[in-house]
């Protein structure tokens, strides 16, 4: 563990190898090993040791850790580290088994001896549940798996115990004995290391925290550690120290050295510190001793004075004690001669009741020895009774016993021909997995043997072509000295038979050149033919990766519509409870105020109430008030008046949000103005208003134009802060609150009137009557909501998540092009690395290669200033970016495993200087808004430093899975592995072993469809909810918000001017 942490924090260090006993422990008790073979034997009746023996002589033959003896044929010998050790398996069958009958030990664990209870302890439940069979190997098993989770929760520190000699006598100690104690227990290799290593680690944190005041002044302007460290061990002249990633390594002694000058620095400062405390104490002490001076003067004079009070009271009581003291001596006579006569009297009492106690004392004795007799007897005849019960018992219990051991061997017979089946069954599938591997092969190389077939015949093709241009390059020279014969020949003599020899090989040479026209011709169309079919093959493989392309995409919106059907049925359910709950607690009192635009006389009427026994009566709090015609007529005017003015303030809050209201102080003043609002005018509480639907209009009117960023993100704020606010704010849970006791109150009763006033949508919320009847609504936190609220709250969640995904779209929209030159290299910059050079234009060839990558950090530096300069929350910003890098990291590593030429070793470096790009715009953005953006990089990231390492044939399958890879499929390292090449240095791939290790590994997840795409999905849903936005933001105070100036001089607005105080 030691050399692992210095190889992890990549200091000067050389490993020093030690002696594993890894095999030697898989050997005993892995899967297959000794123990389990012994506890397989002990389940079979007929297995002996011969059989146990012969079992591991078969399986651990090639195992150089086990060693048959040659002259026995039951014992076997184990290499262990320490030397050979040789076991006879004749008896352990018989004490692994260690068989119980459960009768036997409840017995004897109910017996009231403790020894023989000990002896026979009760398995708890759980092991007894686990498995039918238990053995001492298998408790062994578990008991050590127990110990060895118990020492890796803990930090054990050991004892090594070394025996001097084998006589086991003092004074005698054997060198080679205990060299090779050491050298077994691997104490040698601890204590090189030890000696070697560097025994004080300690964080850069921490060695600044206790040693920063030996060089308080090298902290003042450093905020890094690490430097801070190196001064402070450079100040302080040490040497052998080593610096890593994030400890000090300190040798032997440094840490005392330097605890040393820090408790010197330490104790000046406390003898300072000393110095002044004892000034303060010396002083506080002169004052409680001026102090006690006064009090002591004081407590001296009282003392004086009770002395002298003192005297006369002794005096007085010198008096008193005279005359008690002649008393006593009376009464001390007097008491004398009393005891003499008691005393007479005792004697002659005591001497009469003796006689009777002897008399009674014999009695006794008789009585109780017959009923010792009496017990005796009974108790004898008990004891013979006990003995026959047990013998009868015992007699029964066993014949219990082998009643059940018959029905646990024909369990046993039952569960050995199942795991028979179950072995032929696994065998099975095992044969059927091995032939689809078969196919699977048999296919690819059919594939391949048509490839070649197609190249042969193109190679036939080509032949024949350059056999016929030779034919009639031969027919041409024929006709040509055919001619020439003609014109030199004598005209008459010569003429016919050499017209009659040319002709003749003119029509065997075009039959010939026939011949090979056609077979050409059949051998175009063998091959137009495969060309079709490769093309159809090539077609058909298209479709299908269009139809699973396809499927895949209905399977995500699927599970997008599931999710979101699921939200909108628990909002639903949610409506429908608070709906339900309405209804349930509507009484004939809310209808009559609900219809009061209709029947205004119904305002005051006496409260009506429902008795227990179902009869409507008035309540006895209410006296009952008549108006006449005029009355109500006046009442109507100023009720249109307030509508309209309710109107107007809408209309006015509408026109307001609609413009650009800014942000006062980092909040959202739109937000604040909306809220507040709603929140004077009760609109949380009616059944019925139009106000909700008008904000979400002029919200998605606002928002129409999708490439406005600015906009957006200006109205993602708002959103999300009017959300929290209604989170917060609104409660479901229905009209609980509306209990006959409240009612019974007239001032309750005359609010719930005006409240069923504002329920109705012509007077939706009237300021007036609420300001004179309820008062200021300013404290107002929490408030019971109703349908509309509740739909308005839905709504505004729908618009930010749509708010969000249009700016993330956007985003997505302007890198996406720069994405597809960034995964390759440009030409001209790819040659002048090949070439070397270092001229000047190398290094605008270098500009170059970045200046994609620059533009993507750009515009996500655009991106990033324009959400701060709205005032977006830092949880959604750093939402958005993470989905953008997740987004980076599926388009290049797709492209990465689609292109061949992308994975090459400069691209490699190409595509790394472009992440380092990333990562230095994720260090400006800091962890507040870049959140966990650069680890959705880690594909791409593993990827390309798997590309652009040196000495891959070196690297094991283990190795690149375990420590380059760990996040990379198998599939996706195979086809990086296979596609790999070289246009810089002249590198090789991994070599073939690790190549034949993933096609092996490829075959066995073969029948894994999730294991069988290499191709990574882009996540485009929603990443959050209401209560994460709600759990992320802090508290927002709207009091404090500077009120826009369209609303500023409205007198419907004056509630808006209240501030807290």
């Amino acid at each position: 563990m030691e050399q692992e942490e210095y190889t992890r924090e990549e200091i000067n260090w050389s490993y020093i190898e030690f002696v594993d006993n890894q095999d030697v422990l898989d050997l005993i008790e892995k899967k297959g090993g000794l123990i389990a073979l012994l506890d397989e034997a002990c389940m079979f009746p007929r297995s002996t040791h011969e059989t146990f023996a012969q079992k591991l002589y078969t399986t651990f033959k090639n195992n150089k850790r086990f060693v048959k003896p040659k002259l026995s044929r039951t014992d076997f010998t184990v290499v262990h580290y320490a030397g050979d050790v040789t076991y006879q398996a004749d008896h352990f069958l018989d004490k692994n088994k260690d068989y119980v009958v459960a009768e036997h030990q409840d017995l004897l664990n109910a017996s009231s001896c403790p020894f023989v209870a000990s002896l026979f302890p009760t398995l708890p439940e759980e092991s007894s549940k686990s498995s039918k069979f238990s053995s001492i190997g298998s408790r062994f098993k578990l008991q050590l798996q127990s110990l060895m989770e118990t020492l890796s929760s803990t930090e054990p520190h050991y004892i090594r115990c070394v025996k001097p000699n084998n006589l086991l006598k003092p004074a005698i100690f054997e060198n080679t004995n205990v060299i090779q104690q050491l050298r077994c227990g691997g104490v040698l290799e601890a204590i090189r290391i030890s000696c070697a290593g560097y025994p004080t680690r300690k964080t850069f944190y921490e060695f600044v925290n206790r040693f920063g005041v030996l060089g308080p002044e090298l902290l003042e302007g450093s905020n890094d550690d690490k430097i801070a460290c190196q001064k402070i061990l450079e100040k302080m002249k040490l040497e052998n120290y080593q610096i890593g990633k994030t400890k000090v390594f300190l040798r032997a002694g440094q840490m005392a050295d330097l605890d040393a000058r820090r408790a010197e620095v330490l104790g000046k400062a406390a003898r300072i510190i000393q110095r002044l405390m004892r000034t303060y104490i010396a002083r506080k002490q002169f004052v409680l001793v001026r102090r006690s001076t006064t009090h002591l003067q004081s407590f001296v004079r009282g003392t004086l004075v009770r002395n002298l009070y003192e005297c006369m009271r002794r005096e007085a009581a010198a008096v008193k004690i005279q005359k008690n003291v002649r008393r006593h001596k009376a009464r001390e006579s007097y008491l004398l001669l009393q005891a003499a006569t008691v005393t007479l009297q005792t004697g002659l009492r005591a001497m009469s009741a003796r006689k009777e106690f002897r008399f009674r004392k014999e009695t006794k004795a008789a009585v109780h020895i017959q009923a010792r007799w009496r017990c005796h007897r009974d108790y004898s005849h008990y004891k013979n009774m006990q003995r026959a019960v047990l013998t009868y018992q015992c007699a029964w219990r066993q014949r219990l016993a082998r009643r059940e051991l018959r029905n646990l061997k024909m369990a046993a017979r039952e569960t050995g021909a199942l795991k028979e089946a179950k072995d032929k069954l696994e065998k099975r599938v095992e044969e059927l997995t091995w032939r689809l591997g078969l196919e699977k092969r048999l296919r690819t190389d059919l594939e391949e043997a048509k490839a070649q077939e197609i190249a042969k015949l193109q190679e036939t093709l080509h032949d024949l072509q350059l056999q016929v241009e030779e034919a009639k390059t031969m027919a041409t020279k024929e006709r040509e000295a055919a001619r020439k014969a003609i014109e030199e020949a004598p005209p008459v003599i010569k003429e016919t038979p050499v017209l009659v020899e040319d002709t003749e090989k003119v029509n065997s040479l075009t039959a010939e050149v026939d011949q090979l026209k056609a077979l050409l011709q059949t051998e175009r169309q063998a091959t137009e033919t495969a060309k079709k079919e490769h093309a159809e093959a090539e077609r058909r493989n298209e479709e299908l990766m269009k139809k699973f392309e396809g499927a895949e995409k209905k399977i995500e919106q699927l599970q997008d519509t599931a999710q979101r059907l699921e939200e909108k049925a628990t909002n639903m359910e949610s409506e429908n409870k608070v709906l339900r709950q309405q209804a349930v607690a509507i009484s004939p009192t809310a209808k009559a105020l609900a219809a009061y635009p209709k029947s205004p006389f119904q305002l005051r009427t006496p409260e009506i109430v429902n008795a227990p026994n179902g009869e409507v009566k008035s309540s006895p709090d209410v006296t009952p008030i008549s108006l006449n015609l005029k009355e109500l007529e006046a009442e109507e005017k100023p009720q249109k008046s307030l509508n309209e003015k309710q109107q107007e303030n809408q209309d006015l809050l509408i026109k307001c949000v609609s413009q650009d209201l800014g942000f006062s102080s980092g909040r959202a003043i739109a937000a604040c103005v909306i809220y507040r609002c709603l929140l004077h005018w009760r609109s949380f509480e009616v059944e019925r208003t139009g106000v909700f639907d008008r904000i979400i209009q002029t919200i998605g009117s606002a928002i129409e134009v999708q490439d406005n960023n600015d906009k957006l993100a200006y109205w993602l704020s708002n959103s999300s802060t009017l959300l929290l606010l209604l989170q917060r704010t609104l409660k479901t849970t229905g009209a609980a609150g509306l209990t006959p006791q409240r009612r019974r109150s007239t001032a309750a009763s005359f609010g719930r009137v005006f409240s069923g006033i504002r329920a109705s949508p012509q007077s939706a919320a009237r300021p007036f009557l609420g300001s004179r009847l309820i008062g200021g609504l300013g404290d107002l936190r929490q408030v019971e909501a109703k349908y509309p609220a509740l739909l308005f709250k839905q709504q505004l969640t729908a618009f930010l998540e749509k708010i969000y995904g249009m700016i993330r779209d956007n985003l997505k929209k302007e890198i996406s092009p720069l994405l597809g030159l960034c995964i390759q290299a440009p030409r001209t910059s790819r040659a002048s690395l090949i070439k070397g050079s270092r001229s000047q234009a190398n290094a605008l060839a270098q500009q170059t290669l970045i200046a994609h990558w620059q533009s993507i950090v750009k515009i996500l530096t655009n991106y990033l200033n324009v959400l701060k300069a709205n005032y977006v929350p830092s949880f959604l910003i750093s939402k958005v970016f993470t989905q953008i890098f997740s987004f980076i990291n599926v388009q290049l590593f797709n492209s990465l495993l689609l292109r061949r030429e992308c994975c090459s070793f400069s691209n490699g470096e190409y595509v790394k200087a472009g992440l380092a790009e990333l990562e230095q715009w994720c260090i400006y953005a800091t962890e507040e808004y870049a959140g966990s953006s650069w680890e959705e990089l880690k594909h791409i990231r593993q990827a390309v430093g798997f590309l652009v390492i040196h000495q891959k044939p070196k690297k094991t399958l283990k190795e690149i899975t375990n420590d380059l890879c760990p996040v990379l499929s198998i599939q996706q390292l195979y086809r990086i592995s296979t596609m790999y090449w070289d246009d810089k240095y002249g590198t090789h791939t991994v070599s073939s072993e690790v190549i034949s290790s993933m096609r092996i590994m490829m075959t066995e997840d073969s029948n894994n469809a999730v294991s069988s795409s290499f191709l990574l999905d882009d996540d485009s849903s929603i990443p959050f909810s209401v209560d994460d936005i709600s759990k992320s933001m802090t508290e927002i105070e709207v009091t404090d918000v500077d009120m826009p100036p369209l609303i500023r001089e409205n007198s419907g607005f004056t509630f808006l001017h209240q501030r807290k105080d």
